[in-house]
């Protein structure tokens, strides 16, 4: 007992040396004690690092007067909630004379917890050797609270948000497994008909009627190919005009098995809303069936094939050079009548010149948005 009454004169008179110090007209002295902040100086030449002063402001914050705080190390502003780990880098940055800024949970005489912003540095003479610390502090407990309270606004917005997202995937793996079940039902309804078609062909006996039939299973099978590609990507409501188009191309000129028909292609991915994929596939389709039967002749032909995004608007080009063969009128009428009804459906613009062996088909087709750009 008697050596803390000893140790508590020590520091006393310690902070009483360091009053006497400075005169009273000193504005350093002077706004040190009547600053609204809380400060306190320590002495690291006596045992534990006891306070030596400490202003009115502190003795407001803590609710301890000087007498009670003066001779003690800072320590029993410390209580059970406080972070052992801030308290270690606090012993630390003393140790080894450094200055050090931390967020420490301190208590009031009334056992009161608060937040306090605790700044800690050291004060040298002129032989660099350390003789006080000075400390402020800032109680920032109101800050805290908004924190925590906005943490807590946060995790329950992103168990919101977890929540919507549960119940979105939800209801996309149900749409999911609609659609699949719709491509299913209209994959077998083209299989169906594309068969009926085939047996229809295979029993006429009429070539110009077989012809017929199979100029509609080719626009069938078309479609069939749109009905593929758009339900075995992952996006559904979009498709990929130029990606049909080089598929289309390749089998028609593939089956025709003829050496001298030269295919050519010049294709950017061009994209257009689901709904547009039948009309535009029947377009392409049409285009390119009509080009590959002008190419039949002896002498065979090329065909080049365009697909390109063009300012507002994009561009599908069927060019062809050969020496055209005599179409069959029916056929020739049929098709003319779905390109023009396609095109209306789109609202596209189709273009034809012709000029001797050359033949260039273009269609014009406005971008309705930005959801129709590849990204």
């Amino acid at each position: 007992m008697q050596e803390y009454d000893q140790r508590r004169t020590d520091a006393r008179d310690a902070g009483q040396r360091l009053v006497a110090r400075h005169v009273r007209e000193d504005p350093f002295a002077a706004a040190f004690k009547a600053t609204r902040m809380p400060m306190i100086v320590t002495d690291p030449t006596q045992a534990d690092n006891p306070i030596i002063f400490c202003n009115a402001a502190f003795e407001k914050l803590t609710g301890y007067s000087s007498v009670e705080v003066v001779g003690r190390n800072c320590r029993f502003l410390q209580g059970g909630d406080t972070n052992p780990e801030t308290v270690a880098r606090i012993r630390s940055a003393i140790d080894a004379g450094s200055d050090i800024a931390v967020d420490i949970l301190n208590y009031r005489k009334n056992g009161q917890s608060f937040w306090n912003a605790l700044f800690l540095s050291p004060v040298r003479d002129d032989n660099d050797k350390i003789v006080y610390f000075f400390a402020s502090q800032l109680d920032f407990t109101n800050v805290k609270s908004r924190e925590a309270e906005l943490a807590a606004a946060r995790h329950q917005a992103e168990e919101a948000v977890a929540e919507a997202t549960r119940n979105l995937r939800a209801a996309l793996a149900t749409r999911t497994l609609l659609v699949h079940e719709v491509d299913h039902r209209v994959k077998n309804n083209l299989l169906t008909m594309a068969s009926i078609v085939k047996m229809q062909a295979r029993l006429t006996k009429d070539e110009g009627q077989r012809s017929a039939l199979m100029s509609v299973l080719n626009r069938i099978e078309a479609i069939s190919t749109v009905q593929r590609k758009l339900f075995t990507t992952d996006d559904v409501a979009r498709f990929d005009i130029a990606d049909f188009a080089r598929e289309l191309a390749t089998d028609l000129v593939g089956a025709i098995k003829r050496d001298d028909i030269h295919l050519t292609l010049d294709l950017t991915p061009v994209y257009v809303p689901a709904v547009k994929a039948s009309p535009l596939s029947l377009i392409v389709n049409e285009l390119v069936g009509d080009a590959v039967r002008r190419g039949l002749s002896d002498g065979g032909g090329e065909i080049h094939i365009l697909v390109k995004r063009l300012n507002g608007h994009f561009l599908i080009r069927v060019e062809d050079t050969s020496e055209p063969v005599e179409p069959d009128e029916t056929s020739a009428e049929l098709g003319r009548m779905l390109l023009e009804a396609s095109a209306r459906q789109v609202e596209a613009r189709i273009e034809r010149t012709q000029a001797g062996r050359r033949t260039i088909v273009d269609v014009t087709l406005l971008v309705e948005s930005e959801k129709d750009v590849p990204y």
